[in-house]
This record gives C-alpha cells, sequence and structure tokens, in this order.
C-alpha cells in the first residue's frame, strides 16, 4: 500500500516554536508537520537531556508525523523532497531538540545510501518497505572503526564483530551497516540488516556529555546472517556515490547551526522575559542595553554568515544529486563548500552557545533551563572528525588548487 497522498500537515495552524526572524521554515507541504513535531519534543527536551537515555517515545512522534519519507522518491512512495529543504527542516529540529534532529538526518542519510549505492530492485525492495511499515534506519557504517568483519559462508555471508558510534540503532526497524574490504576506511562495503536478525545486540551504552539521546552506542555482530542479495555494491567506485560523505557532512553543519539558533532564541526570549538590568547600566531595561545589543549583534551576524554557506552548499548538493554523471571537478569544489560551511559553523555555533551567557546573566545557569545543552550539543558533534583538517583541506586548495580528496569524512 502506498501512503504517499497521506498529507504532512496538522489540522489546525501551529506556531513557530523558534522565532522566525532567526530560522524560518520553508513554506512547504510539511511546515506544519515539523511545527507540530518541535512542539512535542519541546515540551520535553530539558528534561530529556537531563536524564539521558534513549528517547523511542519521541522517535515514535518522528513516525507519526510522516517526516521519515521526505528523502524516499514520489515513485517508491515517498515525496522525493529536496535537501536544502530536509536540511532546514533538520537544522529546525536542532533548534528545539538536537538529539533527535541527529535521529531523523541520520534517517535520511542511509535512505540516501541506499539510492547512491543500491541497484533499482533493492532500492524498490527496501525503500517500499520503509514506506509502507514507517521505518526508522539506524547507523552502524562508522569508516574508522574496522573491527566488523564480513566472512564468507558459502552460498552467504556472516558479520562478526562490532562497530562504534551507531547512532539510531537503538530501536531502529533496519540498520545500513558498512564492513571494510582492505584496510582503508573508504574501502568497504554498505549492506542492510533488518534489526531483528539473529546474533544482532544493539547496546544501550552511548554517555556522551552532548547529543545525550542519539543512541549513539555499539552494536555486535554474532555470526548475523547476511544474504548476498543485502550487499549494496551498485555505485562503488563512482563520483555518484562518493557524494554519500557530503551529504553526511551537511548533516554536521545543520546540527551547529540548530543548536546556535536554539540557544540564540533562548537568549532572546531570556533577556526580554527574566534578565535584570546591571547595577551600572543606565539602560530602562536589558534589551536597551547597549553592551548586550553590542554582543548579540555579533552573534547574529556570525549565524547569518554560517547559515549562508551552509545553504549554498546544500544548493550545491542538490545539483549534483540531479546530475547522471557529476564530475570529480565537480565533487570536489562541492566538498570544498561544505568543509568551509562547516569550519564556519562549527565555530560560530561553538561561540554562539557560550557567548549568550554574557547576554543572560548568572541566573541563566540554573538548570532548570538547559540553556548548557546547546553548548555540550556543538561540542561533542564538533569532534566528529577534527576542524583542522577542514581548514587545512580549505588552505591547500587556496596555494595549490587542489580540492579535498574523496574520503570518509571529505
Amino acid at each position: 500500500m502506498r501512503i504517499s497522498n497521506v498529507p504532512l500537515q496538522s489540522p489546525l495552524e501551529v506556531a513557530p516554536t523558534i522565532n522566525p526572524r532567526l530560522l524560518a521554515l520553508d513554506d512547504n507541504t510539511w511546515r506544519q508537520a515539523t511545527l507540530s513535531l518541535t512542539v512535542r519534543l519541546a515540551e520535553s527536551a530539558v528534561q530529556r537531556d537531563r536524564q539521558g537515555g534513549s528517547a523511542q517515545a519521541e522517535k515514535q512522534l518522528i513516525r507519526q508525523s510522516g517526516l521519515l519519507r521526505l528523502s524516499i522518491p514520489r515513485y517508491l512512495g515517498g515525496y522525493g523532497s529536496y535537501w536544502p529543504e530536509i536540511y532546514r527542516t533538520t537544522r529546525y529540529l536542532a533548534a528545539v531538540d538536537s538529539s533527535l534532529a541527529h535521529l531523523f538526518a541520520f534517517h535520511h542519510l542511509q535512505v540516501v545510501t541506499l539510492q547512491l549505492f543500491g541497484s533499482a530492485q533493492q532500492q524498490q525492495q527496501w525503500l517500499s518497505r520503509t514506506v509502507e511499515q514507517d521505518w526508522f534506519w539506524g547507523n552502524a557504517t562508522n569508516g574508522r572503526d574496522t573491527s566488523l568483519q564480513l566472512r564468507r559462508e558459502e552460498e552467504h555471508y556472516q558479520l562478526h564483530g562490532s562497530k562504534s558510534f551507531c547512532s539510531g540503532a537503538l530501536g531502529a526497524d533496519v540498520l545500513m551497516v558498512s564492513a571494510p574490504r582492505g584496510p582503508r576506511p573508504e574501502d568497504r562495503v554498505f549492506l542492510v540488516v533488518p534489526a531483528q536478525r539473529d546474533g544482532l545486540l544493539v547496546n544501550d551504552d552511548w554517555d556522551g556529555f552532548g547529543q545525550r539521546q542519539t543512541d549513539s552506542g555499539t552494536v555486535n555482530f554474532e555470526g548475523v546472517f547476511v544474504d548476498p542479495s543485502d550487499l549494496l555494491e551498485q555505485g562503488l567506485g563512482t563520483v555518484r556515490a562518493s557524494l554519500r560523505t557530503c551529504f553526511s557532512q551537511l548533516v554536521l553543519v545543520q546540527i551547529y547551526l540548530g543548536n546556535a539558533v536554539g540557544a540564540l532564541d533562548s537568549a532572546v526570549r531570556y533577556i526580554r522575559e527574566r534578565a535584570r538590568n546591571w547595577p551600572g547600566s543606565t539602560a530602562e531595561s536589558p534589551t536597551e542595553d547597549a553592551l548586550i545589543q553590542l554582543r548579540m549583534g555579533d552573534l547574529w551576524t556570525q549565524l547569518q554568515a554560517a547559515s549562508a554557506l551552509a545553504d549554498r552548499a546544500a544548493e550545491r548538493l542538490q545539483q549534483l544529486w540531479e546530475s547522471a554523471e557529476p564530475t570529480p571537478l565537480e565533487r570536489g569544489e562541492l566538498a570544498l563548500q561544505i568543509a568551509e560551511a562547516k569550519l564556519l559553523s562549527a565555530r560560530a555555533a561553538l561561540d554562539i552557545t557560550s557567548q549568550v551567557f554574557e547576554t543572560m546573566g548568572a541566573r541563566a545557569t540554573s538548570a532548570r533551563f538547559g540553556f548548557d545543552r546547546y553548548w555540550r550539543n556543538v561540542r561533542v558533534h564538533t569532534l566528529h572528525d577534527p576542524l583542522d583538517h577542514k581548514q587545512k583541506d580549505i588552505g591547500r586548495w587556496l596555494l595549490t588548487g587542489e580540492p579535498p580528496a574523496p574520503s570518509v569524512y571529505s
């Protein structure tokens, strides 16, 4: 049964959760669904961040929203949405609940992985079932973790070992898994593994101080059965398939920016509603304080600049996604744009999520507000792969004209 005609709209208009000046959602068919979802997530975001663990009830809200079908092609029952819009939706979710935005975006990353590496038959098989059963995809693709082995056993394969940093694996319906084929991290094969297969154990052992509900723990594989048809080998070695890293890196950018937006939005609300004048200030209210205005103007400008680079990179990625055969040069130029967006977004987010406290004051550090979660989320996420390497790639291009080479992280 196809459900592509089910509207992604709530029957009632929902007010924006985030100040539209800071981040406005696109006027698309799932705008109201996104707003409704963020309202629900915002109700418990601070409490859930404090307690950690797995947010399975909130993942169910995402299933019910219909937003898991955005990246699935229309001919397979999905919505075939544009990636710049999917990324902006991710950014908006991250402004309210960074962990759940992470899981939402990583679901779509696995969906696009299937489209990049899977045959037409494999896409039909797995994506149709994703639509029909509202599947949530999880990730077990950490390229640097090569402890997982794919072994041939006569007519089939078996997986032995483990994977770390498996965001979204806990409670997922199906996993995208990568197994090494050689010593280099990028020399790997992707495969699809339903989460209920025997020998698969997803551990609830993620304990990062940020992104606390991303279920980014380990997965153990003890002789997990893999049919040859589960291997995704259609796009191996092509420039188009190497776009997967570009999709992945732009997910990180949205998480950075979303947290920056959330922190700035929280600061604006707090200053208007709760902040008190410092005794030395001559302003009538904190909103009229010239020093607060000065600092907020700086943070806003940083956010605007980083967002512009992120949007430019997303638009270019969409263009190459629609191209039948992107060239190595086009792919390299895109990777450079993404590196620029990631570097500036990370630095802006780290600065914004820290500096907002200078505008709010000591009372804003109370745990009941949870304002510290924005910085913790960004600090953890910006360590995914070193920013220094992104900066080096940009400098090398500037000096030599050589763009970043395709890899697991560029």
